[in-house]
C-alpha cells in the first residue's frame, strides 16, 4: 500500500470540527427541495413540472425507507453515533422532520394551486364522481364491476380480524362504519387497493379530451357495495412507510443469491416509519393508525391531494400532449465513432470519450454486440449494477457466451430496489453460459467496467470501457455521463487484475493508472489534494475542480480545507449531499460549491487537479463518500489525451462553472441560493447548450456526408 499524507498534512486536516460540517440528512433534503424547485418554475413545461413534482415524491419515499429508518434503529438501539455536525439520530430525527412536513405542505400546495388547475385548463382532469354525467356514471359501473370489484378483499377489523399488515407504500382504504341496526357501535375495516389495477383510469372520450378517474376514488364511491347492511360514517385513503434496507450477513450466507431473495421477503415486513393519511381523516382513526404501526405524531403526515404522486407519472409517461413537454431529443452518434463498424479500429488509433445524454448510448451497446459478434474477440468481462434487464446489454453477453467466448458479469445484487431484477437476469446470464459472480463479500461492485481482449492482427489486444454510469440504456437518456473508450496497456493490464480480483482469490495488486476502491482510492485522492496545498504554498499552479453526485466523506472534506487554508482555489459541482460548509473566514473561502438540476440528472463524476501546472483529470463511478472510499468497489480512471482532457474542463465543465439559468449555489449556513445572471450578463444553461451543440454537429456530420456521398444510380428509393 502507498505511504499515507505526511504528519503535518494530517495535523492540518484534524483542527477542523463539527461546526465545519453540515448535516448529511438535511442536506438531502435541500437537495429535494431543487428539484421541487423545477417544479415550480413556470418556464419549464406543464407535464415537465409534474414529472419533477413526481420524482419528489419518489425520493422522499427512498429517503425514509432507507435514511429516516436507519436513524430510528439507532434510536431505537440506543447508539451513540453522532453526524458529522455533531448530532445525535434523535436530534437529527427531529430536525429533518420539520423540514420534510414543510416540504411535503409546499408539495401538495403546488399541486393544488397550480399543477392541477393548469392541467385542467390544458385538458387533462382529474375528476370526482359528483361531475361525471350519466355516460361516464354508467362506464365507470361497468368498469367497477368488471375490473375492480373481483379482485377486492374488504378486511374487517374486530376481535376476530386483527388489523390486516399493511405492504410498504400499497395504498389502503381505512373506513369507519356500523351495522345499520340502531345502537350499533361503530368500527373501523380496511380495504387495500390493488397493486395490480391502475391507480389512474382514463375515462373514455370520442374527442382527445383525457380525463382520470383515481382508482382510490372510485373504490371509495363504491364502498357501500362490498360492505352490504352497513351504514358508512368515513373513509380515508392511507399509506405506510416501511424500513426497506436490506440485512445481509455476507459472511454467514452461502448462497448469496439465495440470501439476497429471503431478505427480499422481509423487506414488505419492515419496521414502520412513516405514515401518510388523508387530512380530513379524524384524530381518533389516524390515532388508531399511528398506535397499530407504533409510530407517534412526529411520523404522520396529512395529506391534501393524491396520496403517492408518484403514480401520476403515468400521466406524464403517456403518448400525448408533446406541446406541455421539452422538445424530444435523439442523441447522435458521436462524432469520432460515427463509423460504428470500425468502432474498435477508431479506439486503436485513439483514445474516445463520449458525454452521454448528448451523444448516443449506443457507442456503449455496439461496443459490446460488436465483441459478441466478432470472431477475434476471445473474452468479455464486466460489471453490472443497474442494467435494468436491458436486451441489449444482457443479450450481447449471452450472445457472446453462446458464440463460444469466455464471459464473465461481475452481478452486483445489492443495488438498492433492483435486487429482484438483478437476480432475474443473473439466473437468464448463467443459463446461457455467462460466467456470473457475486461480487466481493462486504462490498458493492459500483465500478462501471468492461474489459474485451480480442485477437489484432500485430496481437492479442485488451480494449477496455469505463464509465460514470451504469450499463443502462434507459438512464443513459437521461443522465449525465462521461464513458471513455481505450486499449492503453497499463490501463488494460490493470482492468485485467482488477476482474482477476473480483472472480478468484488474490491480493489487491497496485494499479498503475487506475484508482481503485475500498484499497486505495480515498487515500490517493486525499494525497492529490494535499498535494495541490503543497503547490500553492510554493506559489506553484494550483487548483481543484471536482464534479459528483455527494461529498461527505469527512477526511476528504477536511483535507480540502486544508488545501483552501493554504490559497488554493476549489470549485465543487455537487448535485446532491454536501457536507462541507464552504465560505468559512480563514477555513474555506477559496471553496465554491454549486448544484445544477435541470432537464437531465447530472450524474458524472469529474476530478481535477492542477498540479503545479501538470495538470490531472481523472473520471469514474465514486461519489467523495466513505461508503464509496471504503465499502464499494469503485473505478476511476485518468483521462491523459490532451484533447478528451480538454473538453472535459474547458467545456463541459466550464459550461457548467458558468451556468446562471439551472445552478445553485451553497452558503455557508446550508442553504442554497439560485445563480442568476449579472446585470448585462446572457443567460447561461449547460444542458441546453449540450443539447444544442450536439444537435449541430449531427447537422454538420449529415450535411457532409450528403455532400460527399456519391449518387447511386438506377437506385430505387427507401425508408432510411
Amino acid at each position: 500500500m502507498r505511504a499515507g499524507p505526511p504528519a503535518n498534512d494530517i495535523n492540518r486536516m484534524n483542527e477542523f470540527s463539527t461546526e465545519h460540517f453540515l448535516n448529511r440528512e438535511i442536506s438531502w433534503l435541500e437537495f429535494n427541495q431543487r428539484v421541487m424547485e423545477e417544479a415550480v418554475d413556470p418556464s419549464n413545461p406543464l407535464l415537465e413540472r409534474v414529472k419533477f413534482f413526481c420524482i419528489v415524491s419518489s425520493n422522499l419515499d427512498e429517503f425514509f425507507e432507507v435514511r429516516v429508518a436507519g436513524l430510528k434503529q439507532q434510536i431505537e438501539g440506543d447508539i451513540v453515533e453522532r453526524s458529522l455536525d455533531g448530532k445525535t439520530a434523535l436530534e437529527t430525527v427531529r430536525q429533518l422532520t420539520k423540514r420534510a412536513r414543510r416540504m411535503v405542505e409546499d408539495q401538495y400546495r403546488l399541486w393544488r394551486t397550480e399543477l392541477e388547475p393548469n392541467l385542467a385548463k390544458a385538458g387533462i382532469r382529474f375528476l370526482e364522481y359528483e361531475k361525471l354525467d350519466e355516460k361516464d356514471r354508467s362506464w365507470l359501473e361497468q368498469y367497477y364491476r368488471s375490473q375492480v370489484r373481483p379482485v377486492l378483499t374488504p378486511l374487517a377489523v374486530d376481535p376476530a380480524h386483527p388489523f390486516p399488515h399493511i405492504q410498504n407504500k400499497a395504498l389502503n382504504i381505512v373506513v369507519s362504519l356500523s351495522l345499520e341496526q340502531e345502537g350499533a357501535v361503530p368500527r373501523l375495516a380496511v380495504m387495500q387497493v390493488p397493486r395490480v389495477l391502475p391507480r389512474i383510469v382514463q375515462v373514455p372520450r370520442e374527442d382527445d379530451a383525457l380525463d382520470f378517474m383515481f382508482l382510490g376514488h372510485i373504490i371509495g364511491h363504491y364502498l357501500a357495495d362490498l360492505f352490504p347492511g352497513t351504514v358508512i360514517h368515513g373513509h380515508w385513503k392511507f399509506r405506510v412507510t416501511r424500513n426497506s434496507e436490506l440485512y445481509v450477513d455476507e459472511d454467514d450466507a452461502e448462497n448469496m443469491l439465495q440470501a439476497v431473495e429471503e431478505e427480499l421477503r422481509n423487506r414488505r415486513k419492515g419496521e414502520a416509519v412513516r405514515l401518510e393519511v388523508d387530512a380530513d381523516c379524524p384524530q381518533s382513526v389516524w390515532q388508531q393508525l399511528l398506535e397499530t404501526h407504533n409510530l407517534g405524531e412526529d411520523d404522520l403526515y396529512l395529506i391534501d391531494g393524491p396520496i403517492n404522486p408518484t403514480r401520476l407519472m403515468a400521466i406524464y409517461e403517456g403518448a400525448h400532449s408533446p406541446e406541455l413537454r421539452d422538445k424530444p431529443f435523439v442523441a447522435p452518434i458521436a462524432h469520432v465513432v460515427r463509423d460504428r463498424i470500425a468502432l474498435f479500429a477508431t479506439i486503436r488509433r485513439k483514445d474516445v470519450l463520449v458525454h452521454h445524454p448528448y451523444e448516443s448510448f449506443n457507442t456503449v451497446v455496439d461496443f459490446l454486440e460488436q465483441a459478441a459478434r466478432d470472431p477475434n474477440v476471445m473474452a468479455i468481462k464486466q460489471t453490472l449494477y443497474r442494467t435494468g434487464g436491458d436486451p441489449r446489454i444482457l443479450g450481447a453477453l449471452m450472445l457472446a457466451a453462446e458464440n463460444g467466448k469466455q464471459v464473465t458479469a461481475i452481478a452486483e445484487l445489492k443495488a438498492r430496489f433492483d435486487e429482484a431484477n438483478n437476480i432475474q437476469w443473473a439466473r437468464k446470464l448463467e443459463e446461457s453460459g455467462v460466467h456470473v459472480v457475486y461480487g466481493i463479500v462486504g462490498k458493492k461492485v459500483h465500478g462501471k467496467i468492461t474489459l474485451v481482449v480480442r485477437r489484432d492482427d500485430d496481437g492479442l489486444r485488451r480494449y477496455v470501457h469505463i464509465g460514470t454510469g451504469n450499463y443502462n440504456p434507459t438512464t443513459a437518456r437521461i443522465y449525465t455521463d462521461l464513458s471513455l473508450f481505450t486499449c492503453d496497456n497499463d490501463i488494460a493490464e490493470d482492468a485485467t487484475n482488477l476482474f482477476n480480483l473480483l472472480t478468484g482469490f488474490c491480493r489487491f495488486q497496485r494499479p498503475k493508472k487506475l484508482l481503485v476502491a475500498p484499497f486505495e482510492l480515498q487515500q490517493r485522492m486525499i494525497e492529490f489534494i494535499l498535494r495541490e496545498a503543497e503547490h500553492a504554498q510554493k506559489k506553484r499552479p494550483a487548483r481543484i475542480i471536482a464534479k459528483m453526485n455527494s461529498l461527505s466523506d469527512p477526511e476528504v472534506i477536511r483535507a480540502l480545507y486544508a488545501a483552501s487554508k493554504a490559497g488554493v482555489k476549489i470549485d465543487l459541482i455537487v448535485r446532491g449531499i454536501c457536507c462541507l460548509r464552504p465560505g468559512i473566514p480563514g477555513v474555506s473561502e477559496n471553496i465554491t460549491v454549486r448544484s445544477l438540476v435541470g432537464r437531465f440528472l447530472e450524474h458524472a463524476r469529474i476530478f481535477y487537479f492542477e498540479n503545479g501546472g501538470k495538470p490531472a483529470t481523472y473520471i469514474g463511478s465514486a461519489d467523495w463518500m466513505s461508503r464509496n472510499f471504503l465499502r464499494r468497489m469503485e473505478v476511476v480512471v485518468p483521462v491523459e489525451d490532451l484533447s478528451l482532457r480538454d473538453r472535459i474542463i474547458n467545456q463541459i465543465i466550464a459550461a457548467q462553472l458558468a451556468d446562471n439559468t439551472k445552478a445553485w449555489q451553497l452558503e455557508p449556513d446550508g442553504s442554497y441560493t439560485r445563480v442568476a445572471p449579472d446585470s448585462g450578463q446572457p443567460r447561461r444553461d449547460a444542458q441546453s447548450e449540450f443539447l444544442t451543440e450536439a444537435l449541430d454537429k449531427a447537422k454538420s456530420v449529415r450535411k457532409t456526408i450528403g455532400v460527399h456521398r456519391p449518387k447511386a444510380k438506377g437506385r430505387s428509393k427507401t425508408k432510411a
